[in-house]
C-alpha cells in the first residue's frame, strides 16, 4: 500500500510543479495525437478541429500543421492544405514532408507542374529515408507527369519506384496504365498481373488487364478478369463501377456469341 501511495503522490507533485508553458505544450500534444487518430478513422472534420486546437496551444506547431494539411487534403480542401504546408515551409524550409503534402494538394487542384516542382524539392530535402517512402514520391511524381502527358518521364519514375520498392503495387499498376496508353498491351498485362499479386483488392487492375487482353484477342481471359472485377465491385459496394464492368462483359460476349454467366448484384 505504501508503494502505491508513493506513486500517487509523485504523480500529483509532478503535475503540481508543471509550468504553464509545459502544460500548454502537453495539451497541444494530446490534441495532436487525437487529430492523427481521427485522420486514421477518416473523421477529417474532427481531426481538423483537434489539430487547430493543437496549433493554437503549441510553441512549435509544425506537427499539427502537417497533420491538418493531410486532413484538409483528404477532405478535398486542397487550398487549405496548401496554406498549412506553406506555413510549415516558412518555419522549416528543409522539411520534405511539407513539400510532399503541398505537392499532393497541388495535384488535387490539377496544378501538375507545381506538384512536380514540389516533389523535386521533397526529394532534394531527403537525406536518408526508407526506399518505400522514396518509391511513393517517385510514383506520385510519375502520376503528375502522366497527367502532363510526359509519358516517358512518367514511365521512368514508375520504374525507379519499382527498383526502390519491388513490392510497390501502385507503381506496377501505374506503369501498366502507361504501357496500356501506348498500346503496349503485353507489358501492360505483365504490370497489372504483378500489381494484382501484391494487391488483389485493386478491382480496376482486373478491369484494365481484362481490356488489355481483349485488345490482344484473348476474349475468354478478358471476360474472366472482368467477372472477377465485377465480384470485387459488389463486395466494395461500388454499383456504378459494377454496371460499367457488366456492360464491358456483355459487349465482349456479343463478339464471342458466348454465354458466360454474369455475376448478379
Amino acid at each position: 500500500m505504501q508503494k502505491i501511495l508513493s506513486v500517487i503522490i509523485l504523480v500529483i507533485v509532478t503535475f503540481a510543479f508543471t509550468s504553464p508553458v509545459a502544460a500548454q505544450n502537453s495539451q497541444a500534444e494530446v490534441y495532436s495525437q487525437l487529430c492523427n487518430a481521427r485522420i486514421e478513422l477518416a473523421d477529417y472534420q474532427s481531426a481538423i478541429s483537434d489539430c487547430t486546437k493543437a496549433i493554437t496551444l503549441a510553441n512549435n506547431p509544425t506537427e499539427p500543421l502537417l497533420s491538418r494539411s493531410i486532413a484538409y487534403y483528404r477532405q478535398g480542401n486542397y487550398q487549405a492544405a496548401i496554406i498549412d504546408s506553406d506555413r510549415v515551409i516558412a518555419l522549416h524550409k528543409c522539411d520534405f514532408r511539407a513539400y510532399y503534402n503541398r505537392a499532393l494538394a497541388e495535384a488535387g487542384e490539377k496544378n501538375y507542374l507545381k506538384a512536380v516542382a514540389d516533389l523535386n524539392l521533397a526529394l532534394v530535402q531527403l537525406t536518408s529515408m526508407s526506399h518505400s517512402l522514396l518509391a511513393d514520391i517517385y510514383t506520385d511524381r510519375g502520376l503528375a507527369r502522366f497527367e502532363l502527358a510526359d509519358y516517358q518521364a512518367a514511365m521512368q519514375d514508375f520504374s525507379l519506384a519499382i527498383r526502390l520498392n519491388p513490392q510497390d503495387a501502385r507503381a506496377y499498376y501505374n506503369r501498366g496504365c502507361t504501357c496500356f496508353l501506348h498500346g503496349d498491351y503485353y507489358n501492360a498485362i505483365a504490370n497489372f498481373t504483378t500489381s494484382l499479386q501484391l494487391n488483389p483488392a485493386n478491382s480496376q487492375a482486373y478491369v484494365n488487364r481484362g481490356i488489355a487482353r481483349h485488345q490482344l484477342g484473348y476474349q475468354q481471359a478478358a471476360i474472366q478478369d472482368l467477372q472477377q472485377a465485377s465480384k470485387n465491385f459488389i463486395t466494395q459496394k461500388n454499383q456504378a463501377a459494377y454496371q460499367k464492368t457488366i456492360h464491358c462483359i456483355e459487349q465482349i460476349q456479343q463478339i464471342l456469341g458466348s454465354n458466360f454467366e454474369i455475376v448478379d448484384a
